[in-house]
């Protein structure tokens, strides 16, 4: 219950007041996003995150101009791989079997299998893949923040192309998907601060298939 009413309490904030967020927390709400699953446990993206108030500046026009751009503690921004390779696939199987420490025969089948689908697929297809995972962890990032009763601003409303020179991420091999703005609430200029949470009920969302 101390999950779900943390969730009920949060919400996009619209306004942040600069307060900085400790970093023990923004360690943990890090640490959600890594932990979240991705589809073959690839991680196929990666987190930057932002306290430069100069870069956030630069950001905050091709963004629609949202004031929690520059007013919030910390930056998210969420870059997928613009492709899947084979160097980046065999990166992760690799580094699983470092961790676990011996090689099994269906997970190197499995291997095998991925090398031969992905790498041959349309660029775009794949980042779209692998937007979709950076999607996951970054739920898990709010999710987290919540939890810390820290404030974060789902932010979908930016220049992608712009965004990635801004933070050279064509040369890394990666594409700005989603960015998560991370503070506390400005209760006296937040228009949003005291309306009611608004969703579905769940008979309207849910339906149970027995």
């Amino acid at each position: 219950m101390e999950l779900l009413d943390k969730l009920n309490w949060r919400y996009a904030a619209k306004a942040m007041n600069k307060k900085e967020v400790s970093q023990e927390k923004i360690d943990r709400i890090i640490e959600a996003a890594r932990l979240a699953p991705t589809s073959s446990g690839l991680q196929p993206f990666e987190i930057f995150v932002i306290k430069n108030q100069k870069i956030k500046e630069e950001i905050r026009p091709i963004a629609w101009n949202q004031s929690v751009i520059t007013d919030c503690s910390h930056l998210l921004v969420f870059a997928a791989w613009d492709t899947y390779t084979k160097d980046r696939i065999n990166k992760m199987f690799d580094l699983t079997n470092e961790i676990r420490g011996f090689k099994n025969e269906g997970w190197e089948n499995y291997r095998k299998m991925l090398l031969g689908i992905y790498p041959q697929k349309d660029a775009e297809e794949n980042f779209n893949h692998a937007a979709k995972q950076a999607y996951i962890a970054f739920s898990a990032s709010i999710i987290a923040a919540a939890f810390e009763e820290v404030d974060s601003t789902p932010i979908e409303g930016f220049e992608p192309a712009a965004l990635d020179k801004i933070l050279g991420l064509q040369k890394k091999g990666l594409r700005s998907c989603v960015m998560l703005a991370i503070g506390y609430r400005d209760t006296e200029n937040d228009w949003l601060v005291n309306f009611k949470k608004v969703r579905k009920s769940t008979e309207d969302l849910v339906t149970i298939i027995e």
